[in-house]
C-alpha cells in the first residue's frame, strides 16, 4: 500500500470511528449526510473550497430542496469530530497511487477495505464511486486496467458509478490549471455535474426515505 493511499485510508478509518458512536448518541438533527472522500480534485486545488464540486454539489441540493448535508473529507482528511452516520458515500481516489505505478490489484483491494469499512459502520449507506482514467486510455495494459478497476468494483459492490469524474475537463487547457491536471473553477462546475447526474436519483431516494437502501 503506497504512503499516499495510506494516509486516505487512515483517515477514512479515523472518520468511521468517529461515526461508531453514532448509535449511542442520538444527533440533534435529521439531515442527512453525504460524505466526499477523495484526493485533491475533490479538495479544490488551489481553488477556494466553495469552488470544489463537493460545496457545488451542496448547492444543487439545497437548490432541489433536499435535506443532505455534505462534509468534503478530501485530502485533509479533517473529520474525525462527525458526530452522525453517513448516508452517501462518494469516494473519489486511486489516481495518485496509478500515477506512482502502484499495481492496479492493490489500488482495487486499497479501494474495497474503504468500502468494507464504511458498510461495516454505516449498513444502509448508498455508495458512488467516482471513476477516474489514465492519459491515453487503453494505450496499455496498465491504462486500460486501471480504467475498468473502477467499473468493476461498482459492479461487485452493487454501489452506483460516476463513469469518470473527469469527463469534458481532462485535456482542455481553458478548464484547467497551468499543471495541466487539475481544473479550475469552470472545470469544478463541470465535475459537479458528472456528479450529480449520478447522486441526484440517490440522493431523493435518500432524502425522503426514513431508512437508507442497503446497495
Amino acid at each position: 500500500m503506497s504512503k499516499v493511499f495510506l494516509a486516505h485510508l487512515v483517515a477514512a478509518l479515523s472518520i468511521l470511528c468517529a461515526h461508531a458512536a453514532w448509535s449511542a448518541t442520538p444527533t440533534r438533527s435529521a439531515m442527512k449526510t453525504i460524505l466526499v472522500l477523495g484526493d485533491s480534485l475533490s479538495d479544490g486545488f488551489q481553488l477556494k473550497r466553495s469552488e470544489a464540486y463537493p460545496a457545488l454539489i451542496a448547492n444543487k441540493l439545497r437548490d432541489a430542496g433536499l435535506n443532505l448535508q455534505v462534509t468534503n473529507a478530501s485530502a485533509t482528511g479533517g473529520t474525525t469530530h462527525l458526530n452522525r452516520k453517513i448516508d452517501i458515500f462518494i469516494l473519489e481516489l486511486g489516481i495518485n497511487d496509478a500515477f506512482r505505478g502502484v499495481p492496479v490489484g492493490q489500488i482495487q483491494n486499497n479501494l474495497q477495505q474503504i468500502i468494507d469499512r464504511v458498510k461495516a459502520r454505516n449498513p444502509d449507506v448508498r455508495v458512488v464511486i467516482a471513476g477516474m482514467q489514465l492519459p491515453n486510455y487503453g494505450a496499455d495494459d496498465y491504462v486500460s486496467a486501471f480504467g475498468k478497476m473502477f467499473g468493476e468494483l461498482a459492479t461487485k459492490n452493487g454501489v452506483a458509478l460516476v463513469p469518470y469524474l473527469l469527463d469534458g475537463v481532462a485535456g482542455d487547457p481553458s478548464l484547467n490549471l497551468l499543471d495541466g491536471i487539475h481544473p479550475n473553477a469552470a472545470g469544478q462546475k463541470i465535475l459537479a455535474e458528472n456528479v450529480w447526474r449520478v447522486l441526484e436519483p440517490i440522493a431523493r431516494e435518500t432524502a425522503v426515505d426514513p431508512s437508507s437502501h442497503v446497495r
